[in-house]
């Protein structure tokens, strides 16, 4: 019986990527050769890298002048790709909490960040209502907070460029990618498996807008430009993954689909427990993620939260244990997850409820 995925990360993956992706592992198309096994230089991998950029393409409606790159090093490498390429002097930073702020310490070898912060209210609440100074060589912004469970759901209009870690909740809405120079994320949220991170950069910025300072040649975004994400072996088994993403993605409906499905999930859960007298989510509603829902027990019921954990793991929902950073509970509700997931989580906060109040 398939489980209740809520891992935060690597995290459900749709059925029809797990069925392809482990034929192809044990031979793929009846070449008598996995997936494993082929050269990424040869016509069969180049074919499947080439649908994976132009499905992206579309997915996303990315309009011209822009590039996809497929890197490896998670979205902590680019935390200090990102500085080491574009900051020039100073820029700006929206810290929501633990990745913009890893983030923000890489940023800082390399000049002056002007940061804007949460942690004021222990990052539950997405800041708003901030000026952006014209002479910041860029924004950067976490558009989720998988730890904390606070999202921002606008694109930004801003007159510097932008630039936004969407690991945990790409492909989950539509987005104007015109409004940003570069997007960027690890995979194992809403992409595919660990082991690649996406890259969407425009061509305009990537080219004219790098720091004059020596910067090695793997860590230049014109290198996997220039060479089609193949300036080395790139993860051969995490794009073909990818791109088993992006089919499902397009045959569902789209980003639009996805939204729709997101909201229905995340209204369910927070029903639930905004309805419960043993649970309750810290977050401010109108900043609540879509992606990753957080909730904690009331305090007199605090002692309670690994029987909790049990109990949902009996019921299969496995993975609901909040970051070891924070404690309580994490629901993270990606692309793949099912109403059927939530509504079975549910049921298990009903029934512990019930059974301990």
């Amino acid at each position: 019986m398939r489980k209740h995925i809520f891992n935060a990360g690597p995290c459900k993956l749709s059925d029809s990527l797990l069925k392809n992706t482990s034929e192809a592992v044990l031979d793929w198309n009846g070449m008598g050769q996995s997936i494993l096994e082929v050269s990424h230089r040869g016509k069969e991998f180049q074919a499947v890298m080439d649908e994976a950029v132009s499905l992206m393409k579309e997915v996303l409606s990315i309009p011209e002048g822009y590039s996809v790159l497929f890197l490896g090093g998670g979205a902590s490498m680019q935390f200090a790709m990102i500085a080491y390429n574009f900051m020039k002097s100073k820029a700006m930073y929206i810290n929501t909490g633990t990745w913009s702020s890893k983030a923000i310490k890489e940023a800082k070898f390399w000049g002056e960040v002007l940061e804007v912060s949460s942690k004021d209210k222990d990052f539950t609440y997405y800041p708003k209502g901030y000026d952006v100074p014209n002479d910041m060589d860029y924004l950067h912004i976490t558009t989720n907070n998988t730890i904390r469970g606070t999202e921002i759901f606008e694109d930004l209009d801003v007159n510097i460029p932008l630039i936004a870690d969407m690991s945990s909740d790409f492909l989950s809405r539509p987005v104007d990618i015109a409004k940003y120079d570069m997007i960027y994320g690890g995979a194992q949220k809403n992409l595919g498996p660990a082991g690649v991170t996406f890259v969407i950069i425009k061509d305009s910025f990537m080219e004219e807008m790098v720091a004059d300072r020596p910067i090695p040649t793997m860590l230049q975004y014109k290198t996997y430009a220039d060479n089609g994400s193949m300036y080395n072996t790139p993860p051969v088994v995490n794009i073909f993954a990818v791109r088993e993403t992006l089919k499902w993605v397009k045959a569902m409906g789209g980003v639009a689909a996805m939204e729709k499905i997101a909201k229905e999930r995340a209204d369910l859960l927070y029903s639930a427990i905004d309805e419960s007298n043993m649970f309750v989510c810290p977050v401010v509603k109108e900043d609540r993620s879509l992606m990753n829902i957080v909730f904690v027990m009331k305090d007199e019921y605090k002692e309670k939260e690994a029987d909790f954990v049990a109990f949902a793991a009996e019921r299969n929902c496995v993975g609901i244990k909040g970051h070891r950073s924070v404690g309580g509970f994490r629901a993270s509700t990606y692309n793949a997850s099912t109403i059927e997931d939530v509504q079975a989580l549910v049921q298990a906060m009903k029934d512990f409820e019930a059974k301990n109040a």
